[in-house]
């Protein structure tokens, strides 16, 4: 197996994204319960930051939108402004695989759509980071359907470097790594096949081997005619060590 291409996926920074839909945030944050004044960081917040207008807006979250494209971020700057958000959203350019913030000091973490780090080491790096009952949503490849071609899985082995987990597995890695698991979702057919058409324009602009990356990724999914690999977004609750599990739902 050859070695995987360092983190972060590439993703070109003004593309859509997975998962970064207001809706979508909003969805997470109610999984989260964020309420008036937490505190959330927003890592991958890229040209106009929507998740980071939507929980300073809608939630009243005090938000650090982060990245680490100054071109990025300077629209980003710019749409803060010009919303008048200046005094609960906090644009800063951090090392989006080490950013170096407190211990405790957020109540949310939320990577939609990009992936910096192997999942491993990515709820390791930003587990400290989260306050006591602290939320993270996190994006990962999965493997979906029930037949995944050795091709596909092949594919994300040598890009990740680790074998391709189905979305249970996921949260059970967050199990392990000191969360609850909450939530998982994964996009479907056709919300992929929307997303690499948006992703075919960027191709040619694209470093020559991460658009070769890219466009063996959308070759495979078009040849099997439906998705059998997809991202999900996934949310874990920071748990601590020796706390109860959560009270069962099953009323017997």
């Amino acid at each position: 197996m050859s070695p995987a291409e360092p983190f972060p996926l590439y993703f070109p920074g003004d593309a859509r994204r997975p998962f970064s839909s207001e809706i979508a945030t909003r969805r997470f944050a109610k999984v989260a319960q964020l309420e008036e004044g937490g505190r959330v960081l927003e890592l991958g917040c890229g040209p106009s930051g929507p998740a980071s207008v939507v929980l300073a807006q809608e939630f009243g979250c005090s938000v650090v939108a982060a990245d680490s494209d100054e071109t990025l971020l300077m629209h980003m700057r710019d749409r803060v402004r010009s919303l008048g958000l200046d005094g609960r959203v906090d644009v800063r350019r951090v090392d989006l695989r080490k950013p170096a913030f407190r211990e405790g000091e957020f109540d949310a973490i939320l990577c939609q759509g990009r992936i910096f780090l192997a999942l491993a080491d990515a709820v390791g790096t930003f587990r400290p980071l989260l306050a006591h009952n602290g939320r993270l949503g996190l994006t990962y490849p999965v493997r979906v359907g029930r037949v995944t071609p050795r091709a596909v899985l092949d594919f994300w082995e040598r890009r990740l470097g680790a074998s391709l987990l189905l979305p249970r597995e996921l949260l059970q890695h967050l199990a392990l790594s000191g969360f609850e698991p909450e939530s998982v979702e994964s996009l479907q057919d056709a919300e992929l096949d929307a997303l690499y058409k948006d992703l075919e324009p960027y191709l040619a602009k694209a470093p020559a081997e991460q658009a070769t990356w890219l466009r063996e990724e959308m070759a495979l999914h078009r040849e099997n005619g439906k998705a059998t690999s997809s991202y999900a977004f996934a949310v874990g609750r920071r748990r601590e060590p020796g706390e109860k599990p959560p009270a069962t739902r099953d009323r017997g």
